[in-house]
C-alpha cells in the first residue's frame, strides 16, 4: 500500500478536535466529529490492505487479525493498565465498580455496548469515565469482525456486486440513524448498525481508487476539508448525531481521501511535518487524552481550569510520543525476535484480555473496594445508593409503569392515598422521607417519579429522544390521582435546569458534569428549539404558570421551590475532605448569590402565584443562610446532605421532610392554613 502523507494529516484533523472538544474548549463544540473521521479513514486503509491481499490471492484471516492486534492492543493495554493505579486512588466505590466493569468490556471490545447499557440518568457522568472514548475501538472491532469475511466473499463475484450490495448496506444504515436519532438516541450514538455506514464509506472509497487514478482535485479536496472544519465549528450538543448531519464530516473525509492527492494545496498542506507528526501519534493521542481528563476532574472536588485542561492536552500528545515510539512501533514493526513471532503476539493478546477481564470481573464483584477507604468513612460512602436501591421500582426511566406500584405506597392506618408525590429525580430523592413523616401524621402517600421529567403535563424533553415519555407518564399519574381521588399533590422538581438547559456552575470552582437538559411544549415538538433560545424559555416559564394554576384547579398542591444545587459531588468532596483530616467537622457550601441567580425568575413566578389549594416550601430558605451565614449548605458537621452534585440525601430530606408534612396538614385542615401566597418556611431569604 503506498503510504499517503496526508492521510496521517487527516488524521491530526480528526484528533485535535476530539482532544479539545472533550477538554471543554467551546469553540470546538463540534469536535466530537472527529471520531466520524477517524472511522472514514479506518474504513479506507482497511479495505485497501484487505483488496492488496485478496488480488494477490493471499488474503488470511489470521494476518489480518494479526496486523490489528498488533495496531490496538499494545497501547490500549498500557493506558488501560496504568489507569488502574489513578483508579484506585482516586474513585469512590460505586466508580471504581463501573470502571472495572468498562475494562473488562474494553477486552471484550464491547465496551460501547456497556456504555449503551449504563446510559441511565444515574449513570456516572461522562466526563468522569476514563475508558468512556474505547466506545468508537469497539465499533471499529466489531467492524472488523464481519467485514472482512463479507468483503473476501462478495470480491469472487467482482467489484459490480460488491460495491452495490456495500452501497444498499451504507444507504440503509444512514437512513437507520436519521430514525433512530428521534427514537433511540443512545443506542443510535453507540452501537454498530448506526454507525457503520461512515466505516463503510471509507471502504467504498478505497473500492473506487483500486487500480484507478482519480486525479487530484484542489477545490474539491478543499471543500472536503471545509466540511469538516464546519461541523467541527458549528455542531454542538443540540445538533441530532449521527444522522444527515454527519454526512458533512463523513462526506468532508471522503473529498479529502479521494480528491487530495499529491501536489494539490490540502494534501501539501496535510502532509507539513506538523499535521504529519500529530497524525502519526494520533492513536496513542486518542488513548491518552480521556483518562487524563478524567483523573483530573476526579482529583479535586474543584473543576480543573482551562489552562490545566491545555496543559493535558499537550501531556496527552506527549504521552502519546512516548508510546508510539516504544510500544507501537516496536510490535508493529516486530523489533525484537520474539515480537516476530505470530503465535506469540496472539498467545499475548490472550494473556493481555483475561488479566483485564479479570481484574474489571474482581472490581466488580468486590463492589469497588470500599474496604480501601477508612471504616469511618462508610456511611458516607454508602450514601450514593442509599435511596437509590430502595426506590429504584418507584422511578421511571423509559416507558410509564402502570399505577399503582405498590412497593411506591407507604401506608398509615388506613389504605385511601391522600397524597401523591410527582416530579423528577429530585422527587425521588425527597420520597421515602417525606412519606416517613406523612405516615407519621397518620396519611397514606403515594410517590413515583420519572427521570428528567418535569411533573406537570404538556412538556417534553428537546435533548432526549422519543423513548422519553414524560408528557404521558405524567397524564397516566394525573389520570391514577383523579380516578383515586387523591386530594393533593406535592411537586418537586429540577425547575431551573428545564428552563434554561445548562448544568449548575456554583462560583467556587464546581461545576456540575453532564450533557444540557432542556424542554420545550409539547405543542412544539415539530419545530425543537434550542436551549439558549428567549422563546423558548419565555413560553416555557409562562407554561409553568398556566400547568400550575391548571393543576391547582384539581387538587391541592404543595409546591417545593427548586432544591438548591451543589454543583460539585459532595459524597467525592466530604470524602476528600474526611481524608485530609477534617472528619466530625465539614463544612461544604456554596455562595448564595450563585443560587438566587439561578432560581430568580423560577422563584419570582411561585412568589406571585396566589390560590387556596397552593401551599409553598422553599428550600432555599431552609439550606441556604441558615445554617452557614450566606452559603448553601452541602454538609456540615458529620452530616452530608447531598448523594451527589444536586440531589439530597437522606440527611438532606429531612430538613424538608417536616415543613412539607406541616404544608399537607395545612391542605387537609383549611382552618388552620397560613396565608397561600407565603411559604410556610417564613420570611424569604433574598
Amino acid at each position: 500500500m503506498k503510504y499517503r502523507a496526508e492521510i496521517d494529516g487527516l488524521r491530526t484533523v480528526a484528533v485535535v478536535p476530539v482532544i479539545l472538544f472533550h477538554a471543554g474548549f467551546s469553540v470546538f463544540s463540534g469536535g466530537f466529529v472527529g471520531v466520524d473521521v477517524f472511522f472514514v479513514i479506518s474504513g479506507y486503509l482497511i479495505t485497501t490492505l484487505l483488496l492488496q491481499d485478496l488480488e494477490r490471492g493471499r488474503f488470511s484471516l489470521l494476518d489480518f487479525y494479526e496486523r490489528r492486534i498488533r495496531r490496538i492492543l499494545p497501547a490500549l493495554c498500557l493506558v488501560v493498565a496504568l489507569c488502574f493505579p489513578a483508579a484506585w486512588v482516586l474513585m469512590l466505590p460505586d466508580q471504581y465498580r463501573d470502571f472495572s466493569q468498562s475494562v473488562a468490556a474494553v477486552a471484550l471490545f464491547v465496551s460501547n455496548v456497556l456504555f449503551w447499557l449504563e446510559s441511565g440518568y444515574f449513570a456516572g457522568a461522562a466526563e468522569l469515565k476514563p475508558l468512556l472514548h474505547t466506545w468508537s475501538l469497539a465499533v471499529e472491532e466489531q467492524y472488523y469482525v464481519f467485514f472482512p469475511v463479507l468483503l473476501a466473499f462478495l470480491w469472487r463475484f467482482g467489484r459490480r456486486t460488491t460495491v452495490i450490495v456495500l452501497v444498499v448496506l451504507t444507504l440503509a444504515s444512514l437512513l437507520s440513524t436519521e430514525w433512530a436519532w428521534r427514537f433511540a438516541r443512545t443506542a443510535n450514538f453507540y452501537l454498530i448498525p448506526f454507525r457503520i455506514w461512515e466505516l463503510l464509506a471509507g471502504s467504498l472509497c478505497a473500492i473506487a481508487m483500486r487500480h484507478r487514478e482519480i486525479p487530484g482535485h484542489a477545490l474539491l479536496g478543499g471543500l472536503g476539508l471545509a466540511m469538516i472544519c464546519a461541523a467541527i465549528v458549528l455542531f454542538d450538543e443540540a445538533t441530532p448525531f449521527p444522522s444527515f448531519y454527519a454526512l458533512l464530516p463523513v462526506g468532508g473525509s471522503c473529498l479529502v481521501i479521494l480528491f487530495a492527492r499529491r501536489g494539490t494545496l490540502p494534501a501539501t498542506l496535510l502532509s507539513t511535518a506538523p499535521f504529519v507528526g500529530i497524525g502519526l501519534i494520533s492513536y496513542s493521542a486518542y488513548l491518552w487524552h480521556q483518562p487524563l481528563f478524567a483523573f483530573a476532574r476526579l482529583a479535586s472536588p474543584y473543576a480543573p481550569s482551562s489552562y490545566m485542561m491545555l496543559l493535558l492536552s499537550a501531556v496527552s500528545l506527549g504521552l502519546a510520543f512516548l508510546t508510539w515510539r516504544f510500544v507501537e512501533q516496536p510490535f508493529r514493526k516486530r523489533g525484537a525476535p520474539f515480537l516476530s513471532k505470530r503465535r506469540n503476539i496472539f498467545a499475548m493478546a490472550g494473556i493481555a484480555g483475561i488479566a483485564l477481564m479479570f481484574a474489571g470481573g474482581i472490581g466488580h464483584l468486590r463492589d469497588g473496594f470500599p474496604q480501601r477507604f477508612d471504616p469511618g468513612l462508610d456511611a458516607v460512602l454508602a450514601i450514593p445508593d442509599e435511596w437509590w436501591r430502595k426506590r429504584a421500582a418507584c422511578h421511571v426511566e423509559d416507558a410509564p409503569k402502570p399505577h399503582p406500584i405498590e412497593a411506591c405506597i407507604t401506608r398509615s392506618e388506613h389504605s385511601d392515598i391522600d397524597v401523591a408525590l410527582i416530579g423528577d429525580s429530585h422527587s425521588l430523592a425527597i420520597s421515602e422521607v417525606v412519606q416517613a413523616d406523612l405516615r407519621a401524621r397518620g396519611l397514606t402517600s403515594y410517590a413515583v417519579s420519572y427521570t428528567g421529567c418535569i411533573g406537570l403535563p404538556g412538556f417534553y424533553r428537546v435533548d432526549v429522544d422519543a423513548s422519553h415519555q414524560c408528557a404521558r407518564h405524567n397524564r397516566e399519574t394525573l389520570s391514577f390521582i383523579r380516578d383515586n381521588d387523591i386530594g393533593t399533590v406535592v411537586l418537586t422538581s429540577r425547575f431551573p435546569l428545564y428552563l434554561y438547559g445548562n448544568r449548575f456552575d456554583n462560583g467556587d470552582g464546581g461545576q456540575e458534569p453532564g450533557d444540557p437538559v432542556w424542554i420545550d411544549l409539547v405543542t412544539e415538538r415539530d419545530t425543537p428549539a434550542g436551549r439558549t433560545d428567549p422563546a423558548r424559555r419565555a413560553r416555557v416559564l409562562a407554561a409553568y404558570r398556566s400547568s400550575l394554576l391548571a393543576l391547582l384547579e384539581e387538587v391541592n398542591v404543595v409546591l417545593v421551590y427548586p432544591i438548591p444545587e451543589a454543583g460539585w459531588d459532595v459524597v467525592r468532596y466530604a470524602v476528600h475532605e474526611t481524608i485530609g483530616g477534617q472528619a466530625g467537622r465539614l463544612e461544604i457550601s456554596t455562595g448564595i448569590a450563585a443560587y438566587r441567580d439561578r432560581n430568580a425568575e423560577i422563584v419570582d413566578l411561585f412568589d406571585d402565584l396566589d390560590h387556596p389549594n397552593l401551599r409553598k416550601v422553599d428550600p432555599g430558605r431552609i439550606l441556604c443562610g441558615t445554617i452557614v451565614p450566606d452559603r448553601c449548605v452541602n454538609a456540615v458537621g458529620d452530616t452530608v446532605l447531598y448523594r451527589d452534585e444536586d440531589h439530597l440525601s437522606y440527611a438532606g430530606a429531612a430538613f424538608l421532610a417536616p415543613p412539607i408534612g406541616k404544608a399537607v396538614e395545612d391542605l387537609a385542615r383549611p382552618e388552620a392554613t397560613l396565608p397561600a401566597t407565603r411559604p410556610v418556611t417564613g420570611q424569604r431569604n433574598r
